[in-house]
């Protein structure tokens, strides 16, 4: 019994244990079954079987490896299994067993045959059914619910292997539309991390190159803030690149390991007002998950580098911090 079969019968142990059979043992296991079922038959049917007997063995080892390979072969399995059982009902002695063999055959070529394959299953089913009831003086009823049952089990498999398709399908658009959340949140923190670094870098650089005249040592210190922002930058960077190389974060020399968020806001206020940016902090927020703490950190980031770049480079005062109220 396959693991679909068995899930779908709500069997969930026989589930699990038959999804841990090897897939050749799984097709083996029925193909023997059926064959000792079909050679026990025979040979207690020798008498009436008479001097066909090596036709009839012959036959049934045909059976069986069509069972074999039902699922690896669907359509091709079954046609062997409907020829053998034609010839069988109509050259030697009909086997109550054989049918069974083939009514695998019937469910495999639904289940496994695909969206091409598959469809052949019902003109194949009608076609065996009126071969092996040629000739035969049977009720029509006989036929007909043999026909029935044959074309109930194809759909059977059938109907298992589109919803499986089906489900597939889902599972696949669902990992594209997290895959697209994933490109799109991730873009987003490249954009704010290389908007925010490389506004503040420039009103570094711009009030550095109007003081260094003036103050040198006050253009040494925006230049040693515009270095350790590039530092800063990068390891954010590598850290934002680690999430798409599925690595943790390799920095490079001077960058230093930073996760955004809240405990961050006194470090960006600090280099802000270093920038000229008038900055004063309050914080009385609980602690946060961690992707609505790293969001609160990106839309202050993104509101002071905002007003960082539309105010323009300014002139820091030396020695200026922002200032922090209480927690």
């Amino acid at each position: 019994m396959s693991t679909t079969v068995a899930s779908r019968l709500r069997l969930p142990a026989l589930a699990r244990l038959s999804g841990r059979v090897p897939a050749p043992l799984a097709d083996a296991a029925p193909a023997v079954v059926l064959f000792v079922a079909m050679l026990v038959e025979r040979l207690g049917a020798a008498g009436r079987t008479g001097g066909r007997m090596p036709y009839a063995l012959a036959l049934t080892g045909l059976l069986a490896v069509a069972v074999a390979a039902r699922r690896r072969a669907p359509l091709a399995a079954y046609l062997l299994a409907t020829l053998a059982l034609t010839v069988e009902s109509q050259a030697v002695v009909p086997s109550p067993i054989s049918p069974y063999a083939n009514l695998l055959g019937a469910y495999a070529v639904g289940r496994y045959g695909g969206r091409g394959r598959g469809w052949w299953g019902p003109p194949l089913v009608v076609l065996g059914v009126a071969g092996y009831f040629a000739g035969q003086d049977v009720e029509v009823v006989m036929p007909v619910g043999v026909l029935a049952v044959w074309l109930a089990v194809w759909a059977f498999g059938w109907s298992g292997a589109y919803r499986l398709a089906e489900q597939a399908a889902e599972r696949r658009r669902a990992r594209a539309e997290l895959l697209a959340e994933e490109r799109n949140r991730i873009a987003r923190e490249v954009h704010d991390l290389v908007g925010h670094s490389l506004n503040l870098m420039l009103v570094q650089a711009g009030a550095a190159r109007r003081l260094i005249d003036r103050t040198p040592e006050r253009s040494r210190e925006l230049l040693v803030e515009m270095e350790r922002t590039g530092n800063d930058a990068l390891g954010e960077l590598d850290r934002v690149l680690g999430l798409l190389r599925g690595t943790g974060p390799r920095l490079p020399d001077g960058a230093t390991d930073f996760e955004p968020g809240i405990a961050e806001l006194p470090r960006l206020t600090e280099r802000m007002a270093q920038a000229g940016l008038a900055v004063a902090l309050h914080r009385d927020t609980p602690p946060l998950p961690p992707e609505q703490d790293r969001c609160a950190y990106r839309v202050v980031q993104e509101a002071l580098t905002n007003a960082l770049r539309h105010s323009g480079p300014g002139t820091p005062p030396s020695g200026s911090s922002g200032g922090t109220g209480a927690p």
